[in-house]
């Protein structure tokens, strides 16, 4: 049994985290023979024509990293790989600067928790439009606002269902207003459990009944505004969440059995979810609104298909077909994507699982992680440049350590607690280490996320300092990039992370001594 459009928006239901990623719903249900399925009684139409809201690829520029790079090494390291838009969660200054006369398109974001304020107040969304994007002009392209993010998500309950409308439409009177309503357009990127199929194949998509009321307006801003509709589709998060999912389904190259919608075929879970959009858009007299996808990726740690060779396959299978200009059944035309995403972030929630912290096609210090083709200038990746490291030194597990030593797992608990161990577990990257090697990683991880103090090396008397590489096989032992302090609020946050440092270490003798490593 597959679920073969995606995940159901019930088998995430648990995450309460805005940084959930999902495939989004399960309407190609359950089919016992994927390969016998026959819907020719169906009647489809012509596919609709349709304007591309922006030609190549794009990238997520997320910045939950507890060690940035700079803007200006970011910008320039995009610019060198030829891509050519960005799609940002917020409007950080430092970063829209640095966009400046770069030739980049981008999409600025408002976070969740700002649509009640922009809901209420006309005067609150000209203010943010002044200050967050006409003071940018005409140096950043900046072409699309993303209010909100995923803000109908089911483990909201509702949250943002009464403000998420009213949000967009005084964000984009503001722009207009502002005189950059032909330039600049307002979005929503959602989540893909929006829409819902009762037939469970694409021909019968629609949007969900119990949101219906609220998408209509959204849809009629767009497409009145001649913006785009902004959807996330994730084909890993159906492999993660079903086991029985067909794997090759997956993947933009594989080898699955397709499945026979009206005599339409669809060999990848991707075009199937993308048209049963389509088809949601054209029930609702919407057929001709754009489609961007906002987010589309595959991780390459924390579970045991994100891994380097699967996220290779994916990315490069998305990007074959980007730079071949083939769309989908419905839409057969170029795509509009960002890719999800540029680089890991190592403070990402993980409570959607470990693989949240490695979804980047760059490591976190700017270095590729595999081979992809961005299309014709670029046949590999191009790493950031001039990126600073601190010392070549590392903390872990004292040699003459006892495992048996009651402050041992304390310590590692909160290592893990306050650092980044998603690289830790069955099938991952690290999943190879003995019990001595994850200790060494969970220390050398909070090690470095302090930038290398001494203090953040002690757990008790137990870690020590090597500078011979303890890095094995695929599994590396990272030597954290020297911060960037992109204002005084990051400076201020520093001082105050190091005050506690001291003071955490001490606490961690009340902490829990489960430890899932013995």
């Amino acid at each position: 049994m597959s679920q073969l459009l995606g995940a159901s928006s019930d088998d995430l239901a648990f995450v309460p985290s805005k940084t959930r990623k999902q495939s989004a719903f399960s309407f190609f249900n359950r089919f016992s023979n994927i390969g016998s399925i026959d819907t020719s009684g169906q009647v489809r139409t012509n596919a609709v024509s349709h304007a591309v809201a922006a030609g190549g690829i794009g990238a997520n520029w997320g910045t939950q990293s507890s060690h940035r790079l700079p803007p200006s090494t970011v910008v320039r390291m995009l610019r060198e790989n030829s891509i050519q838009k960005v799609k940002l969660f917020d409007a950080d200054y430092d970063t829209l600067k640095a966009l400046g006369n770069s030739g980049i398109e981008v999409m600025v974001g408002i976070p969740n928790d700002m649509l009640a304020t922009l809901a209420n107040s006309r005067k609150a969304a000209e203010t943010w439009v002044s200050k967050n994007v006409t003071v940018h002009l005409p140096a950043v392209l900046i072409r699309y606002v993303a209010v909100g993010n995923e803000p109908f998500l089911a483990t909201y309950n509702g949250t943002f269902l009464r403000t998420t409308y009213p949000a967009m439409k005084n964000i984009q009177d503001a722009v207009t207003k502002a005189g950059h309503g032909n330039q600049i357009k307002v979005t929503c990127p959602l989540n893909a459990d929006v829409y819902a199929s009762a037939s469970s194949l694409p021909s019968g998509g629609d949007f969900r009944a119990d949101i219906h009321d609220y998408m209509m307006p959204i849809v009629k801003l767009l497409s009145d505004t001649g913006s785009a509709f902004t959807i996330n589709i994730y084909p890993f998060i159906s492999l993660y969440i079903d086991a029985n999912f067909p794997v090759e389904y997956a993947f933009l190259d594989g080898s699955a059995t397709p499945i026979n919608d009206g005599g339409t075929s669809y060999y990848n879970m991707f075009d199937a979810n993308h048209d049963t959009l389509v088809w949601a858009l054209q029930k609702n007299g919407f057929g001709n609104l754009p489609i961007i996808i906002g987010e589309i990726g595959w991780p390459t740690d924390g579970d045991r298909n994100a891994n380097l060779q699967l996220a290779q396959r994916f990315n490069q299978g998305f990007m074959t077909r980007m730079s071949g200009g083939k769309g989908t059944p419905m839409r057969p035309g170029p795509i509009d994507a960002y890719l999800f995403s540029l680089i890991d972030e190592d403070e990402k929630s993980i409570q959607p699982g470990n693989f949240e912290r490695h979804w980047g096609i760059f490591r976190y210090d700017g270095q590729p992680k595999y081979q992809l083709n961005m299309g014709p200038s670029n046949s590999s990746l191009v790493p950031a440049r001039n990126v600073s490291y601190l010392e070549r030194k590392w903390c872990i597990l004292k040699p003459n350590a006892k495992l048996d030593d009651p402050q041992l797992a304390p310590s590692v608990s909160y290592a893990c607690s306050l650092a980044d161990c998603t690289s830790l577990g069955y099938q991952t990257s690290c999943g190879n280490l003995n019990i001595q090697g994850n200790i060494s990683y969970a220390f050398n991880s909070y090690y470095q996320q302090n930038n290398q103090l001494d203090e953040a090396c002690k757990f008790n008397g137990l870690g020590t300092i090597t500078r011979a590489d303890p890095s094995i096989e695929n599994c590396r032992f990272n030597i954290i990039i020297k911060p960037y302090y992109g204002g005084a609020a990051r400076i201020s946050g520093c001082i105050q992370q190091k005050f506690a440092l001291v003071l955490g270490l001490i606490m961690t003798i009340f902490l829990f001594s489960n430890f899932s490593f013995f």
